[in-house]
């Protein structure tokens, strides 16, 4: 869309400067083309025992195995997943509850953008644990503190039950 729009502007720049030189000619050098080339980088590889390195660094825990069948490196990190279960107070009024899902959305955004939560989301039943946000943090100390800082946490209406978690560092859902 912002490729689209910006052909329109140089267009009706392009159209009006056109008008201008018809009315007002002025003899110059010709212009010539600009060719503008986009550098596209290559990604960044890193070794296991880099990434493991890095991960140490910042304080998470991580092991490794070698794959049976791959016979590949495999780098397990520790994550933390928040179960978001039913608080003691659901009394909120349909317009309360609606401000603190809003602001409940808000948080996991938040907590996505600044890297730490790798995925959040309800279950689709009406049982008592009503979602799950995995936390891409160091310790289950901060796991818990972020987890609590939700406004549906504050307010009451859910509670966090939380578990250290072990996954393939780069894993892909499927």
């Amino acid at each position: 869309m912002k490729k689209y729009i910006g052909v329109c502007v140089a267009v009706l720049v392009l159209v009006s400067c056109k008008k201008i030189e018809k009315e007002n000619p002025v003899v110059s050098e010709p212009v010539q083309d600009t060719i503008i080339t986009e550098i596209i980088e290559e990604p960044i590889i890193k070794t296991v025992k880099e990434i493991k390195e890095e991960l140490t660094s910042k304080g998470f825990k991580t092991y490794e195995y070698v794959d049976e069948k791959t016979k590949d490196t495999i780098l397990m990190q520790q994550y933390f997943m928040a179960f978001l279960k039913n608080g003691p107070i659901r009394s909120q009024n349909e317009e309360e509850a609606e401000i603190l899902q809003q602001e409940h959305l808000a948080h996991l955004a938040k907590m996505y953008e600044l890297g730490y939560a790798d995925i959040s989301g309800p279950f689709g039943d009406t049982g008592s644990i009503r979602g799950v946000t995995i936390y891409n943090v160091p310790t289950q100390k901060m796991a818990d503190s972020l987890a609590n800082a939700d406004p549906m946490v504050k307010a009451g209406r859910l509670v966090i039950e939380m578990h250290p978690w072990w996954a393939g560092k780069g894993s892909p859902l499927r």
